[in-house]
């Protein structure tokens, strides 16, 4: 009995370790189920069709591919997104070739190539305008331009001239002369599809077509010999850039970089720096440099040196006796130091005969422009003629005549020609029969356009 009772006792303890170890092992057992649905959960659907995942591994990979596939998908979208905010469409729904043409050209291409887009659209006509500069009365024939309406805006789009010079009668006042060249440019860029040269003599000093106007309160300068140093210079050049640029102009035909080798020459006297062609170098440069740091293009004048001359090449024939190797020394030096800061260079119509051979103008022989100028002197800027309309051309030249030989010379830019629809005529006929090729042209015109593009 006592026997029995033993083993009873000896069989309940028994169960009950067992039950301890079976509740253990199913609380442990628990917890893992539990963690395994929670990792199962965050990976599969409700479905209840859904097959079984048997391991923490499929879970991982499930998970991966969801965030893959959703990436791809937004990355899809994104570039949709992207791809239809570079199309532009007019309100049709049609694509705007054009818009997106200039957009991508004006984002992704160089200057060069936005230079050549432009030539291309442009007939022969179109080029040759724009090689000119002109009077506005030149350009509307009217008596005296003052303000620019519609016979301006009819006439610039028959007539898309490269610019357009202003003298005193065509300057007013400051309301007067902003809503003019306002309105111009705008007609200009409706026309051309880019702005129109604004150009002004205004040197400073006896030159100064707004600073002698008394209408204008402007700062204004004595003369240009008076000039201490080049940081006076500088302060020239951007004061006179400061209200040209305010009141519409992008061109000024200054400083003056003639030495100033005769002492009994009126022409240049006081708008040249003086007879020293070092300190002349510095001190154009360094109004050059203050007009184009203020948005204003310089011009460098008047090569290959009106300071030395005998004559005057507005009343008729002027020139100097020098040769190359003279000038060399003392008038050609601001126009050496030239080439790698001044856009633009203005060429008198000096007779030079001990390096040309003749009396041909220096603005019309190819020796003086291309041979000295661009090829010696490395200048790669525009060249633009003083004006076609001085004695010194029309006593001896027609338009025409004068027109082409400038080309012929290397000219870019011609200057008021006596008879501006006679000279354009004979250019139009002058590559039409081969006389000038066109590739001269588009040359010319590839720097006019690279130029204006500059513009800000």
């Amino acid at each position: 009995m006592k026997k029995g009772m033993f083993i009873k006792k000896v069989l309940a303890l028994m169960i009950l370790i067992c039950l301890v170890f079976l509740l253990a092992y199913n609380i442990e057992n628990g917890k893992n189920t539990d963690i395994s649905t929670m990792d199962v959960a965050t990976s599969v659907t409700n479905d209840s069709n859904a097959g079984s995942i048997n391991n923490n591994d499929t879970n991982i990979t499930t998970g991966s591919g969801a965030t893959e596939a959703s990436n791809t998908e937004a990355s899809n979208t994104e570039a949709s997104n992207t791809e239809a905010s570079n199309i532009k469409t007019t309100d049709n729904g049609d694509t705007n070739i054009k818009d997106t043409v200039t957009e991508n050209i004006n984002q992704e291409q160089t200057i060069e190539k936005q230079v050549d887009l432009i030539l291309s659209k442009m007939t022969l006509e179109e080029k040759i305008y724009q090689m000119f500069v002109i009077t506005p009365e030149a350009l509307t024939e009217e008596e005296t331009v003052t303000s620019a309406g519609d016979i301006t805006k009819n006439a610039l789009e028959k007539f898309p001239v490269g610019g357009l010079v202003y003298f005193a009668k065509n300057i007013v006042d400051a309301n007067q002369l902003t809503s003019m060249l306002r309105n111009t440019q705008d007609y200009a860029n409706e026309a051309e599809g880019m702005v129109v040269f604004t150009c002004i003599d205004e040197e400073g000093g006896k030159i100064a077509r707004i600073g002698n106007n008394s209408a204008f309160h402007v700062r204004t300068f004595t003369d240009m010999v008076s000039i201490k140093d080049t940081e006076m210079a500088y302060e020239v050049g951007t004061t006179i850039a400061s209200y040209l640029k305010t009141y519409g102009f992008n061109v000024d035909f200054a400083p003056d970089a003639d030495v100033l080798t005769n002492p009994e020459n009126t022409v240049i006297g006081s708008r040249s720096f003086g007879s020293d062609p070092v300190r002349v170098t510095d001190m154009a440069l360094a109004v050059a440099k203050g007009l184009k740091d203020n948005g204003i293009i310089a011009t460098f004048k008047h090569f290959p040196g009106h300071g030395g001359t005998l004559g005057d090449t507005h009343e008729g024939f002027a020139y100097t006796n020098k040769t190359y190797e003279e000038l060399q020394q003392s008038e050609l030096v601001p126009f050496a130091a030239a080439s790698n800061s001044i856009d633009m260079i203005m060429v008198a119509h000096i007779s030079v005969p001990n390096i040309i051979g003749d009396n041909t103008p220096s603005s019309l022989s190819k020796k003086m422009v291309t041979d000295i100028l661009k090829n010696d002197l490395n200048f790669s800027g525009l060249v633009i003629t003083d004006a076609l309309n001085m004695g010194a051309i029309t006593d001896k030249y027609t338009s025409a005549q004068a027109a082409v030989m400038a080309v012929e010379a290397g000219d870019d830019l011609l200057l008021m020609p006596e008879n501006f629809k006679e000279a354009t005529d004979a250019l139009i006929s002058a590559v039409r029969n081969n006389e000038i090729s066109e590739s001269q042209i588009d040359e010319s015109v590839r720097k006019i356009i690279k130029a204006k593009l500059s513009i800000n």
